[in-house]
């Protein structure tokens, strides 16, 4: 299982190259996790728990159909999270592409351009737990 995060903010990283927020591209025609992740989040903001976002993706990218998922979803769900799975603070969104990403109350996702009002209300907000995105180099 994913770890349930609740009242959290997660700034870019330091080394994020992005000035701004941006909207990652397919590569190769292919959608990215960002790219998934990105248009789940957006379309969205505050439907998704980390956990329902690590799930959607994974049915996207295995290009599991909708009758697959009505008639296994809760076996695939299962097999997936036997292993743990990283959080927002790992996204490429996080780190590459310019996205804050804020927790609610109920662990529900919402992402935030950096360079946007709200993303800097939430970095400052003394009610959320802040942390930084991975770093993309190291040191």
């Amino acid at each position: 299982m994913a770890t349930h995060i609740t009242n959290a903010f997660v700034v870019v990283a330091d080394d994020c190259p992005a000035p701004r927020g941006v909207a990652p591209a397919r590569k190769g025609g292919k959608s990215t996790v960002a790219v998934l992740e990105y248009e789940l989040l957006s379309a969205h903001p505050y439907r998704h728990t980390l956990e329902d976002l690590i799930f959607e993706v994974h049915l996207a990218r295995s290009k599991i159909s909708d009758e697959e998922r009505q008639a296994r979803g809760d076996e695939i769900r299962a097999a997936l999270f036997q292993k743990p799975h990283a959080c927002m603070r790992a996204s490429p969104l996080t780190k590459s592409y310019g996205w804050g990403a804020h927790y609610d109350q109920d662990g529900r996702l919402a992402i935030y351009p950096r360079e946007s009002p709200e993303y800097a209300r939430l970095s400052k907000a003394k009610s959320l737990d802040v942390s930084k995105a991975m770093r993309n180099k190291r040191a």
